[in-house]
């Protein structure tokens, strides 16, 4: 008990992200309790004990952190978020300055780091992802490009090329296909990245992943189609069904998905989606499934290649002793997602 507690503690001084939602601290001094990721200064191991949830905390007379705030999704929309993010969509064909952010009683600095942490881009980043998407979709709809150009904010066409192409990946002339769609859906483990376009979901990965900005760049560019920020019926449908998945209601996800892969890869994935939940099986006997009980390894390298986590279950493989193995997501939320899985959180 006491090794996992210890585990838990480093985890909570170097705010691991791959811990949220696995553990609470109780901070004895103060009588608050934390998630892994509070900034707040961290106490000595003997002032800390650990609770797998937050009932278990506020059972124990802790209050919740307000910093952190413990009681909330981690890692969900803050009210600057969601006050610029409804800005944007009032004027999406707007340029952001320092001094617009300044009108709306928010600290450009501030709209910086937090649009970085929940997106992986800065605030204006995401207005000029928004304006290009739009841009894309007056082209599409037939409209000149002279025409798009001026509604997205751009009076220079070598400027609004330039800036297209270094989002979108290709010149507005070219940019003729349906744009991939990219949103982030909060979980009781962390955020996670959806990218969707109107008929299947292509990636579901936690934001924290190593690794995640190239794997979206790859899927750019071998599908050589953009991927802006936005939301459609698919990203709702896997939102709903993550809610249901995290509250023990779903045991198979039935949003539609596209796989791309080799056909090894592929074969893997197949038969991974067999296993029902809250079972495993070993590396080994997963490579007997897929046809080639000697490619144990390749079987595992498989599995880091899965791009749709959860529903692609990588996380119910484990090793024949009976060990984790890996997983992409980080081993605590393996575990944590084995657990819950048999109904043991």
């Amino acid at each position: 008990m006491e090794n996992r507690e210890r585990e838990y503690y480093q985890a909570l001084v170097e705010r691991n992200r791959e811990y949220e939602g696995i553990f609470f601290a109780g901070i004895k001094s103060t009588g608050i309790f934390c998630r892994p990721t509070c900034p707040a200064r961290k106490p000595k191991f003997e002032s800390c004990e650990f609770f797998p949830d937050a009932k278990s905390a506020l059972l124990a007379s802790y209050r919740p952190c307000l910093r952190c705030k413990p009681l909330s999704l981690p890692d969900q929309t803050t009210d600057v978020i969601e006050k610029l993010i409804k800005a944007v969509e009032e004027q999406p064909e707007k340029r952001w300055k320092e001094a617009d952010l300044k009108e709306l009683g928010i600290d450009s600095s501030t709209a910086r780091r937090q649009f970085k942490k929940r997106y992986g881009m800065t605030f204006v980043e995401y207005a000029r992802s928004r304006r290009m998407g739009l841009a894309l979709g007056d082209i599409r709809s037939g409209k000149k490009i002279i025409d798009a150009q001026l509604s997205a904010g751009y009076e220079s066409g070598s400027g609004f090329r330039d800036a297209f192409s270094r989002i979108m990946g290709a010149p507005p002339a070219k940019s003729g296909q349906e744009p991939l769609y990219a949103a982030w859906l909060d979980t009781p483990l962390g955020a996670m990245l959806a990218i969707a376009d109107d008929s299947a979901l292509w990636l579901l990965e936690f934001t924290d992943r190593r690794g995640l900005e190239k794997e979206v760049e790859r899927l750019r560019l071998k599908t050589s189609r953009a991927i802006l920020p936005g939301e459609n019926h698919i990203t709702s449908q896997i939102q709903r069904e993550l809610t249901e998945y995290f509250e023990g209601i779903l045991s198979q996800f039935k949003t539609p998905v596209k796989l791309v892969g080799t056909a090894f890869q592929l074969k893997v994935w197949d038969q991974l989606m067999q296993i029902p939940c809250g079972e495993t099986i070993s590396y080994t006997e997963l490579a007997i499934h897929a046809g080639n009980p000697a490619a144990v390894r390749a079987v595992a390298r498989a599995n880091g290649a899965n791009q749709l986590a959860l529903i692609i279950p990588c996380h119910r493989v484990i090793q024949r002793d009976g060990g984790l193995g890996g997983y992409a997501g980080g081993l605590a939320r393996k575990e944590w997602l084995l657990k819950h899985e048999k109904g043991e959180q």
